[in-house]
């Protein structure tokens, strides 16, 4: 079966399972008085991670869902306002932030053009009437097919939420992925941000875990924010020694990944049933159905051995990672192009 589904479908190599048998250890939950925890290699991740970001400090999370909570947390209060296009995988997928029950935080909806990103002149018109604690981005945007937001806009976005006093938050589960596919470092996208969350569980192979960066009063008060979550770990050496092997050797070859994206959308063009987004820029392909219903089409796909999740209705995600190999895509490319041709 080759499994197109995710990236979290990614899987630890030799290099990370050995990297936990020789990690220290300690109480990462067990707090100092400058707020850093007890497990050494919890805390050589967070500062590495600091550093690629040139951010003044970090926290390792669970998830990314618990990244994005505990920082839109942080930053906000009760029924403060959080601008966010309706399209943002925080407000879409992970909703815990603005549930009555929990977050009580307001979602403000920003209008975006065709690309899925935010319109400059929709953020700033909402800002000028509306009082908005924080403007929530993505980057790479999952519900786009992984495009990445453009270095001037994400500038141009920032500039007019400093100018209204607005925190800027980034989900940017696929960070690394963003900043291959707009040909910048990490750091490049990170300054237009006040705190950032990225997954080191997606396509750079880690088993677990997500981390947020900011600056140093802010993490500390995001630590007691991830504490009140659930969040507070222990021996955390165990996940926080793949995720810093992750960082420091499997960010490159995230390439591959966008090649093999760009390959699967070539070779699924001129079809009669399905057409694969333009353009693929890092690694994700969304196949838009023309004439059928996408859960349907994903069953049909899973009868001759490829798997794939329908986003919505008439959508579906294909998404490259390591693992899946040049014959994988070749072989999953014949099998969908078989399939459009016994489609009636």
């Amino acid at each position: 079966m080759i499994d197109l589904r995710s990236d979290t479908l990614t899987k630890p190599d030799s290099g990370m399972l050995q990297s936990i048998l020789t990690a220290s250890f300690g109480d990462a939950g067990r707090l100092d008085e400058t707020g850093r925890g007890g497990d050494p290699t919890v805390n050589e991740l967070e500062d590495y991670a600091a550093d690629l970001l040139k951010k003044e400090a970090a926290a390792f999370l669970c998830s990314g869902t618990m990244g994005n909570s505990a920082a839109l947390l942080t930053w906000c209060r009760p029924h403060d306002k959080v601008l966010i296009d309706r399209m943002n995988h925080t407000y879409r997928t992970e909703q815990f932030v603005f549930e009555p029950r929990f977050g009580q935080v307001e979602a403000v909806f920003c209008e975006c053009g065709q690309n899925g990103f935010p319109i400059p002149e929709s953020v700033e018109r909402i800002m000028e009437t509306e009082k908005i604690r924080v403007l929530q981005l993505e980057n790479t945007h999952n519900a786009h097919g992984g495009r990445c937001l453009p270095m001037e806009l994400h500038k141009r976005l920032y500039e007019i939420a400093k100018s209204h006093g607005v925190k800027v938050h980034l989900d940017g589960a696929r960070l690394f992925n963003a900043a291959l596919g707009l040909g910048v470092p990490v750091h490049e996208i990170a300054q237009y941000t006040d705190s950032v969350m990225f997954c080191v569980s997606k396509g750079i192979g880690a088993p677990f875990g997500s981390l947020v960066c900011g600056d140093q009063s802010f993490i500390n008060e995001l630590r007691l924010t991830q504490k009140h979550l659930g969040g507070g770990m222990r021996q955390a050496g165990v996940m926080a020694a793949p995720a810093l092997y992750a960082l420091k050797n499997l960010t490159d070859r995230l390439k591959e990944d966008h090649i093999h994206a760009g390959k699967m959308a070539k070779g699924l063009q001129n079809l009669k049933h399905i057409k694969p987004q333009e353009p693929v820029e890092t690694n994700i392909v969304m196949l838009e159905m023309k004439d059928m219903d996408a859960e349907v089409y994903c069953r049909r796909l899973e009868e001759k051995g490829v798997l794939a999740g329908p986003v919505d209705g008439n959508r579906v995600r294909l998404v490259l990672y390591r693992g899946i190999s040049d014959d994988d895509v070749e072989r999953a490319i014949q099998i969908m192009q078989t399939l459009d041709g016994e489609i009636a």
